[in-house]
């Protein structure tokens, strides 16, 4: 069932069940009001024929019967009778000559006992009423039909049951159109986004200028909508640099093995071309061991190896770690107040990825260090901080917003080490995988410092609790 229908519905069934109540609690007060009316008036021409009937000196038999034949009142077909205390009838009047009222003996006794009772007989309104004298007191009954009041009652309930069909009428009508303003933001953004596509990502949604649920909707949107087209620009830029150091050593072992297969040449010559390539195998070898542990690392740490990790442990093998890879390079360790406990050196992940992550970033302080140096402090507070700092010639304002993005390489270094851009956008990566972070500081000619850091396995556990 369309959302619109629904709400058009709920709106309808609300406002009918509420005006539904409203006729109800009118014509329920209405009728009440005629009964009371009805029963007083009876009431009080009961006490009246009843004071007459006790005054037997003043007013006989005939002379109430003519008083009650001269009074007017709205009621018709007055029938009033007077009963002893031995339930004989000892008074009788009606308008109509031989209308009668079916009364027995225990309906006189509860008058008697419970006070008045109101009742139908027939088409009448009846009220039995107990008068008390000095003696033994007398019932009278009195009786008659109030046609004003029920004509009145029926057209009350001719007008509301118009009122409540007219209402329901307009409520649908009212309930359609509120519907359809409602979802008209909505219709208005669905519009919007089956336009946009991986083309036109940077189209955004009109947010307006009111702060409703709307506005919040089309933002949330555009913010999920800044989120995709940079990670398709970062996508696409990943692929666009993954090709073309793919297709470097690609070509050029290509192009070598073409020459060589040209004409006959002596073993040095093909050992000379063999050695070439087999380079270019090893630099295509890393690349490809980079880019796995990059599709790695880019993910969820669902289907990773998630163990305990002593992170002074990790730091210790550095050095020799470093030292394989480069001889000139070393690295120099400074642990500040580690606590005695074992469980405060404790993190929560995989060991061969965030290895690979504080690894990437002491190869790359020694990398660009001018002594080739790099010194690491380690220090434990409410959180794993580990620091790299180097002494190389520091990263300009704009090439540290960029530093982090995969294949980038500074212009002033690139031409002088080797590598693939991959090493600082991996570590970045890696450690937001263990709910970390890094934050980067450049002085130009001095120096730069990464510092990084880990929540503890504590802390961790506290957070996925929560």
């Amino acid at each position: 069932m369309p959302v619109r229908l629904r709400i058009t519905i709920l709106f309808a069934s609300l406002v009918v069940v509420i005006v539904g109540i409203f006729c109800i609690s009118i014509y329920y007060f209405s009728y009440t009001t005629r009964i009371n009316t009805v029963k007083n008036r009876l009431i009080n021409r009961s006490k009246t024929t009843a004071r007459f009937l006790v005054q037997k000196e003043i007013f006989d038999e005939q002379l109430v019967r003519r008083i009650d034949s001269l009074t007017t009142i709205s009621l018709i077909k007055k029938t009033i009778e007077a009963f002893d205390y031995k339930n004989r009838k000892i008074y009788s009047y009606s308008d109509y000559p031989g209308d009668t009222l079916a009364i027995n003996p225990a309906m006189l006794d509860n008058a008697r006992k419970k006070g008045p009772q109101f009742l139908e007989i027939g088409s009448k309104e009846t009220v039995i009423y107990f008068y008390k004298d000095t003696f033994n007191g007398i019932v009278v009954v009195s009786a008659a039909e109030d046609s004003e009041g029920k004509q009145e009652l029926n057209h009350l309930v001719d007008i509301l049951l118009l009122s409540f069909l007219t209402s329901i009428v307009l409520v649908v009508a009212i309930g359609y159109i509120f519907s359809t303003r409602l979802l008209r933001p909505i219709k208005r953004i669905t519009e919007d986004i089956e336009e946009i596509s991986a083309q036109s990502l940077a189209r955004r949604l009109d947010v307006g200028h009111s702060k409703d649920e709307w506005y919040y909707l089309s933002t949330t949107l555009n913010q999920l909508l800044n989120r995709l087209q940079d990670s398709f620009e970062l996508q696409s830029r990943f692929i666009s640099n993954a090709s073309h150091e793919l297709s470097t050593p690609l070509t050029s072992i290509s192009s070598q093995l073409e020459v060589s297969l040209q004409r006959e040449r002596d073993a040095a010559e093909y050992r000379k071309v063999m050695e070439s390539i087999y380079l270019d195998v090893q630099h295509m070898n890393k690349l490809t061991q980079t880019l796995l542990e990059f599709a790695k690392a880019s993910g969820t740490t669902s289907g990773l190896e998630i163990t305990m990790i002593r992170i002074d442990e990790i730091i210790l093998e550095l050095p020799s770690a470093i030292a394989r890879t480069n001889e000139s390079y070393s690295v120099t360790i400074e642990f500040g107040n580690l606590p005695d406990t074992e469980e405060s050196l404790v993190v929560y992940g995989n060991e061969a990825l965030l290895s690979t992550a504080i690894r990437n970033i002491v190869l790359n302080a020694c990398k660009y260090s001018n002594d080739h140096k790099a010194l690491v402090s380690l220090e434990i507070t409410d959180r794993i901080t580990i620091a790299v700092t180097d002494k190389g010639d520091g990263i300009s304002e704009e090439e540290l917003k960029k530093i982090f993005q995969p294949f980038y390489r500074s212009t002033e270094t690139s031409t002088n080490n080797k590598g693939f851009g991959l090493g600082l956008s991996l570590a970045d990566r890696i450690i937001k995988l263990h709910k970390g972070f890094i934050e980067v500081e450049s002085v130009a000619g001095t120096g730069t410092r990464f510092k990084i850091e880990l929540p503890l396995v504590n802390t961790l556990m506290r957070i996925e609790t929560k």
